[in-house]
């Protein structure tokens, strides 16, 4: 061993120990580590000009680079983005897409915290955002596009009601004129569907969810199908074939179809700096590695648990794409491939009065504000996510007072629905006539 130099108690206890040796371990290593040294003075100045090797982990990191790899594998990407969570996904996607005086044609039936982002935040940079309710139709998205459109967005398998979105169908509207369609695949997964196999740009998820699949960390993805057209659609993203300020090769010059993620990558996602933790990174790698174990499972038992409850007396509908009474069914058995998704909504007839009964009487199934996770889960989408809607939004959403999400899990599915049996007798003893006035009737 190299004798270390003498020197002081605070010098030695900063610098021993920092050369630890290199090895080669079986698990993705975790770089827990906010910079990286440079071994010559070159180079630092070939990481800050070409971005070579590793400098600070908001720009890039071996573990968080690791799990994005295998993500982008996973949904059939060239590239993909690790970010601290699916909002910061989400964002960071549209903002490397969008400027002010940007038009967005979306979903009508998204995710709450989406929904959010897209009228009250991006609004006031100027960005618009038109909302189709009939997202089965292409010619009306293709109504709602305009010349400053930019994206079109929808969920592949949409919160709440369980939409399955017709990705070929709606790609081909945005192809007619450039415009990148972006799925958000958090709900179905890449093990049940691959977007960009259907036409879509740009997959993101929450990693939270599936992908990681204990409940543990916060993650987002994007990932990008590296195809970017400059011929096609250079007009509409300038600044993605513009040279660049000091006149040297701009992102199409040099990165060629990647140039839609090299942009969210150098230029967008560094600069807003949602930079994700590599210990997060690293769980959400460890939780991908049974993505398709856990989703299987979680979907097998969720469509046995959405036929169970579509014969209860006590349920009035079951909305689960899976179920040949679903409307998108028939798209549901076109593009998911290993099961319907595990996340799906029922309703009571006992509205809001019954719904509080049946939550608070489950055991097995906990009560959060979560999806995708291992353990089975229960929500009350009309008091927390859809709380900010009117009552006719709701509605349109499928969204009713006895209205619950349910995201089942790999528990064993006899002990499911044995819970779920005695929260609908528990439900059903409830005196309507009794408790307070439904507060989202």
């Amino acid at each position: 061993m190299t004798r270390v130099p003498e020197r002081g108690f605070a010098t030695r206890q900063v610098h021993v120990g920092g050369d630890a040796a290199h090895a080669t371990p079986r698990a993705t290593p975790i770089h827990l580590t906010a910079g990286f040294t440079f071994d010559a003075f070159e180079d630092a100045a070939v990481h800050f000009g070409a971005g070579d090797g590793w400098g600070y982990t908001r720009t890039g990191n071996p573990t968080v680079d690791a799990v994005e790899r295998k993500l982008a594998s996973l949904e059939g990407g060239t590239d993909a983005i690790l970010l601290a969570s699916g909002q910061a996904a989400i964002t960071v996607a549209l903002l490397g897409l969008l400027d002010a005086g940007s038009h967005i044609v979306c979903s009508n039936h998204i995710y709450e915290g989406t929904r959010g982002l897209l009228v009250d935040n991006l609004s006031r940079l100027g960005i618009e955002t038109t909302f189709v309710d009939d997202i089965a139709d292409p010619s009306a998205w293709r109504a709602a596009i305009r010349p400053e459109t930019r994206v079109l967005f929808g969920e592949s398998i949409a919160n709440a009601r369980n939409d399955v979105l017709d990705i070929a169908a709606i790609a081909a509207v945005g192809d007619e004129t450039g415009i990148p369609l972006v799925v958000d695949n958090t709900f179905a997964t890449p093990y049940l569907v691959r977007p960009l196999e259907h036409g879509a740009a740009i997959v993101v998820h929450s990693a939270s969810k599936f992908l990681a699949g204990q409940g543990a960390v916060l993650g987002g993805v994007i990932v990008d199908d590296g195809a970017f057209d400059a011929a096609r659609a250079g007009a509409l993203f300038p600044h993605l074939v513009a040279r660049d300020r000091d006149g040297s090769a701009g992102l199409w010059e040099r990165h060629g179809g990647r140039a839609r993620v090299a942009h969210l990558r150098d230029g967008v996602a560094p600069r807003f700096g949602p930079t994700p933790s590599p210990l997060n990174a690293f769980l959400i790698g460890q939780g991908a590695e049974t993505l398709s174990l856990r989703v299987e499972r979680q979907s097998a038992n969720a469509l046995a648990v959405a036929r169970w409850l579509s014969d209860r007396p006590e349920v009035l509908s079951v909305d689960h794409a899976g179920l040949p009474t679903h409307p998108t069914h028939h798209l549901a058995k076109r593009y998911l491939r290993g099961g319907y998704g595990s996340v799906f909504t029922l309703t009571l007839r006992g509205g809001l009065p019954a719904a509080k009964a049946f939550v608070e009487a489950l055991q097995v199934v906990v009560h959060m504000t979560h999806l995708g996770d291992v353990r089975s889960l229960v929500l009350h989408p009309g008091t927390t996510s859809h709380a900010g809607r009117s009552a006719q939004e709701r509605a349109a959403a499928g969204v009713h007072p006895g209205t619950l999400r349910l995201s089942i899990g790999i528990e064993d599915v006899d002990d499911l629905i044995a819970d779920l049996a005695g929260a609908l007798a528990a439900a059903a003893t409830v005196d309507t006539d009794s408790l307070a006035v439904d507060v989202v009737a």
